[in-house]
């Protein structure tokens, strides 16, 4: 049950009016820097944490 493309454009509108044309942008970029970010500290940390085990038994 996703949305459609008539939904998307609603919200859109709706976001729209709520942060006006000039600051939409500066919006996207923030958060587009944001999951950029994410997804590299996501890359740099270990996804198990099995080193971490290791070390305290050692």
């Amino acid at each position: 049950m996703g949305l459609g493309w008539q939904e998307l454009l609603i919200v859109l509108f709706i976001v729209l009016l709520l942060f006006g044309s000039t600051k939409l942008p500066q919006l996207m970029r923030s958060l587009g820097q944001g999951v950029g970010e994410f997804k590299s500290g996501m890359k740099d940390k270990p996804v198990h944490d099995e080193d971490e085990e290791e070390a305290k038994k050692a």
